[in-house]
């Protein structure tokens, strides 16, 4: 892991614009961490009833494979 002052320190060595370039990376990656906090983790089971039925013949095979079988 980098050390915030040997960051800082190559930070500064850099020219202006590359300096903006790493701002707006650092600031992208911030964005990034934020979106993946706030995003719910779903639970076990927290599809049920989503589905309303399933067909008595889901695991026929389909007529349009008839000829491959």
């Amino acid at each position: 892991m980098v050390e915030e002052s040997e960051l800082y320190s190559n930070i500064s060595k850099l020219p202006d614009d590359l300096k903006e370039q790493v701002n707006n990376y650092v600031e992208f990656l911030l964005q990034k961490a934020e979106a993946n906090k706030r995003k719910p983790k779903p639970e076990l089971g927290s599809g049920k009833g989503l589905i309303g039925y399933m067909s008595d013949d889901f695991d026929e095979p389909l007529e349009d494979f008839k000829d491959y079988m």
